[in-house]
């Protein structure tokens, strides 16, 4: 870490309680983690995973449970990948890791055209390849490094794209049942995270297969939201509280509610039926 002013550590030590406290919250909130657990904490190189195995190794020391945690960091073989990068900083760490090998850049430059987004593909080999690995060494739960903000952006992709009303939530179940997924960043937002990175110095490893796709649908979404954000300070958490706080009968989604078998109430017997006049 450099040096900092006063000043400037008085901020750091307010932002990391609030991370840290963010974090404890999502994992009692939605039970994450339990009594010897083996945790494989996903590394992609960026500042949310690096924050996340941060703010995870922080509440080890002090949790009133016993867990283990595993960083794992899969290379996909990227071109100009510095494969040197994560194994020192983990080793510096003293953090058991793994470094697993899968050459799916290939794979997502042959199949997709030139000019079409490619982190759909990228997302579902990468996916696989985790899940996989995480079997292979017994991991009970598998951590990914998305925060609040991606979780309000994939909120409107689905409904702006995909018609559905449907985000990422902070714990999930693989669709074979075999795989316990968590989120522990779901409670924090991007620019403490970004802030956070900067002041560590963690080693950051831009993605070259996907970060400079300006037409990502996800990027025009990120916008819109920055925009509210500064116009509405607080709308994005506001929307994230929503999602947490929904009210089925307002919807209109039958298989969620029995929209079909609503009935008007008689009065009960001996009552009286009540008219209420409204002028309109």
């Amino acid at each position: 870490m450099p040096e900092l002013s006063r000043k400037e550590k008085t901020e750091f030590n307010k932002l990391q309680k609030r991370l840290r406290r963010n974090v404890a919250n999502a994992i009692v909130d939605y039970n994450m983690i339990g009594e010897g657990d083996r945790v494989m904490v996903c590394l992609s190189g960026g500042k949310d995973s690096y924050g996340m195995l941060d703010m995870l190794l922080s509440l080890k020391q002090s949790a009133p449970i016993d867990f283990e945690l595993v960083a794992v960091n899969l290379d996909q073989k990227q071109p100009g990948f510095p494969e040197h990068v994560l194994p020192a900083y983990l080793e510096g760490l003293g953090v058991p890791y793994h470094i697993v090998e899968k050459d799916t850049y290939s794979i997502v430059k042959d199949v997709i055209p030139e000019g079409r987004t490619t982190c759909g593909l990228c997302s579902r080999l990468r996916r696989g390849t985790l899940y996989g690995f995480a079997e292979e060494i017994g991991a009970t739960r598998i951590a990914l490094g998305h925060h609040r903000d991606d979780i309000v952006e994939t909120l409107f992709l689905n409904m702006f794209f995909g018609g559905t009303l449907k985000a990422m939530p902070p714990k999930l179940l693989s669709d074979d049942g075999r795989h316990v997924v968590i989120r522990p960043l779901a409670y924090c937002r991007e620019k403490d995270l970004a802030a956070y990175a900067t002041v560590k110095g963690f080693p950051i490893i831009p993605c070259n297969l996907c970060g400079s796709q300006e037409n990502l649908q996800r990027v025009q979404v990120k916008a819109m939201l920055a925009d509210w954000e500064k116009r509405y300070p607080g709308r994005t958490e506001t929307i994230f509280r929503s999602i947490a706080n929904v009210a089925p009968s307002q919807l209109a989604d039958r298989a969620l509610f029995d929209f079909a078998g609503l009935k008007q109430q008689a009065p009960e017997a001996g009552g009286e039926l009540r008219i209420r006049a409204v002028n309109l």
